[in-house]
C-alpha cells in the first residue's frame, strides 16, 4: 500500500469547498446589493464584485483540484498539487474573502504539509539488516 499525504489532502479540500462557498456568497450578496441599489450607480460597482466572486469560484475548484492531485502519493504530483493549492488558497483572499478566512488559513496548513511531506523509503532485508560489527 503507498503511502499518501492524507492530511494535506483532507485540509486543502475542506479549504477549497469553504473557498467556494465563500466565493458563492461574495458574489450573491453583491448581485443583490447591485440589483437594490442599482439606481443609485451601485449596478456597476456590484457586478465588478459578482465577477471577483466568480473568480473566488473558480479558485476554489482549483485548490480541489491541486487537493486531488496530493492525493496521489507521486512525489512530484504531491509537490505540483501543494503549490497549486498554496497559490489559489493565497490569491482566494482577495476574491473570495479567503473562504471566510478559514478556507484560507485550511488551504495554507494543508499546502505546507503537502511540501513538506516525504514518503517512508520501504526497507529491504539489506537496509533493515544492522550494520556489520
Amino acid at each position: 500500500m503507498a503511502e499518501k499525504p492524507t492530511a494535506a489532502f483532507a485540509l486543502s479540500l475542506i479549504g477549497g469547498i469553504f473557498i467556494i462557498i465563500g466565493g458563492l456568497v461574495y458574489a450573491v450578496v453583491f448581485s443583490v446589493l447591485g440589483s437594490i441599489f442599482g439606481g443609485l450607480g451601485f449596478h456597476f460597482l456590484g457586478l465588478g464584485f459578482v465577477v471577483i466572486g466568480i473568480l473566488g469560484l473558480i479558485w476554489g475548484i482549483l485548490v480541489i483540484v491541486g487537493a486531488s492531485m496530493m492525493l496521489s502519493g507521486d512525489p512530484a504530483k504531491v509537490r505540483t498539487g501543494a503549490i497549486l493549492v498554496l497559490v489559489f488558497s493565497i490569491i482566494s483572499w482577495f476574491g473570495a474573502i479567503g473562504g471566510f478566512v478559514i478556507g484560507f488559513l485550511l488551504g495554507l496548513i494543508g499546502a505546507i504539509l503537502g511540501l513538506t511531506w516525504h514518503p517512508e523509503k520501504p526497507q529491504t532485508p539489506v537496509t533493515a539488516a544492522p550494520p556489520p560489527q
